[in-house]
């Protein structure tokens, strides 16, 4: 597969919340940057991030645009996050079934057809002050 067509499997995986497919996209020693946050290692570590982030919200991603490098090893997506805030997240404010609306990117690095680094970016000050 290509890093399209890994991104493309990765996105769609995720839009219909089919974790399996999703985490299937990994390699086990997948490096994920957390926007303003830290880096997990492991696929492990990532499903139980999916676990907490599937409780706390419910997010579509739209207008999905997917660049690669010409190697292969390189991705980006830029997006727009349609959510919904279900549940209190640490730190956050709490929630009451807010919906925001955020644009997003990330950076991708693929081998062997899987995802071995994402790296998220959004504007954490907006989303606070949409749910605020």
């Amino acid at each position: 597969m290509s890093a399209a067509e890994v991104l493309k499997a990765y996105y769609t995986a995720f839009n219909a919340g089919d974790m399996p497919a999703f985490l299937d996209l990994l390699t086990d020693d997948v490096v994920h940057d957390i926007n303003q946050g830290e880096r997990q290692v492991g696929k492990t570590a990532f499903a139980e991030f999916m676990v907490k982030m599937n409780r706390c919200y419910r997010e579509r991603l739209a207008d999905i645009a997917i660049m690669t490098s010409a190697d292969g090893r390189r991705a980006a997506a830029e997006f727009v996050v349609h959510g919904e805030y279900l549940a209190d997240d640490e730190g956050l404010p709490p929630a009451n079934g807010q919906t925001y609306v955020l644009p997003a990117g990330a950076f991708f690095e693929i081998r062997d057809g899987k995802v071995a680094r994402i790296s998220n970016y959004y504007n954490l000050n907006d989303w606070i002050a949409q749910v605020n």
